[in-house]
């Protein structure tokens, strides 16, 4: 082998020699800058992005705290603004279009704050977005709120409707009130007399003692909560001879379900007589006697016309509705 050949070939080993720890030092270099890189980029860009989307998807959705329940506007959304009464924070709105399904009506707060905020109209469209039952419509405020389970969740003076999950005005005893029927009392067990909740008469006329069907007895069907002696007569036309005094009697009901227009449509109410036996109430009503008032009519009047002997002085009747309360009457003349 001639000489310069033998050099050229052991520059070339010593050149490839050379380049080995440079090709391990690249990729070594490469390996731990992309390592670190991606590490520092999933660390950091994925804890930045977690971190952030969550706190902002989580304030997204609840508006504000954990429950969307609030104590300032701080604790909201810039969208948003913590109700002054309901203390949720609400969407603000210059239209309808601003609002969710759950809460379509833009309108002021109150008359005397003319911010605008979305308004809900019912329970069902406040849980629409999570299809549950945990929200309920404000009846005061308009507003979707959570729904209550217990009094210490309601403010001053009001109490817990389980049953529905709003906060109510107290309406047990004492509790003052306007009108007449239910008013803000408690259903089922008080009405509103002379501005003040009253508990509903006990019965305790023979008619109810005698009465076989008491577990048709509740406190969610309509409720009786006065009755009066409207007038006594003689007619013999309606009454015929062997009881021609003919006496009429006003029950007033209050219900949760609107009352019907007709006494025709009426049901469920029904005469109890002292022996206990059970006649159907509606026969008695004559076609003019009975009235419905109320803006939900949610109130009925139904006058009785009842016969009885020409020497008696007195009359003891009873009536109730299926689900509802039994009411004695006594009228003296």
């Amino acid at each position: 082998m001639k000489h310069w050949t033998l050099g050229w070939m052991l520059v070339v080993m010593a050149g490839m020699m050379a380049g080995c720890p440079a090709s391990d030092i690249d990729t070594g270099t490469d390996a731990g800058n992309d390592a670190g890189v991606d590490a520092g980029i999933d660390g950091g860009a994925d804890g930045g992005l977690d971190g952030g989307s969550d706190a902002g998807l989580d304030a997204g959705i609840d508006g504000g705290l954990d429950d969307g329940t609030c104590t300032l506007d701080a604790d909201c959304l810039a969208s948003e603004l913590c109700h002054p009464t309901a203390k949720v924070c609400v969407r603000t709105c210059m239209s309808s279009m601003d609002c969710p399904d759950t809460a379509k009506t833009c309108d002021v707060l109150s008359p005397s704050d003319s911010r605008k905020v979305c308004q809900c109209s019912t329970d069902v469209l406040c849980n629409a977005d999570e299809g549950t039952s945990d929200r309920v419509c404000s009846i005061p405020d308009a507003v979707c709120i959570p729904r209550c389970t217990a009094d210490e969740a309601c403010g001053e003076g009001q109490r817990c409707d389980t049953a529905s999950g709003h906060c109510k005005v107290r309406g047990d005893t004492g509790a003052a009130c306007t009108g007449e029927g239910q008013s803000n009392c408690d259903y089922g067990t008080h009405f509103c007399n002379s501005n003040v909740c009253t508990p509903l008469w006990e019965p305790g006329c023979p008619n109810y003692t005698n009465f076989p069907n008491k577990d048709m007895l509740g406190t969610t069907g309509p409720i009786l909560y006065a009755a009066r002696r409207v007038s006594v007569s003689t007619d013999t036309v309606l009454c015929g001879t062997a009881t021609p005094k003919l006496v009429k009697v006003a029950f007033s009901a209050y219900s949760s379900v609107p009352f019907p227009m007709t006494k025709g449509d009426l049901n469920g109410f029904f005469r109890v007589l002292v022996a206990g036996t059970v006649r159907e109430g509606t026969q008695d009503v004559r076609g003019a006697d009975y009235t419905v008032t109320g803006d939900n009519r949610e109130r009925a009047e139904l006058i009785v016309s009842l016969c009885t002997e020409a020497t008696a002085t007195t009359l003891s009747t009873a009536y109730y509705f299926t689900g509802g309360n039994f009411l004695c009457f006594q009228a003296n003349f």
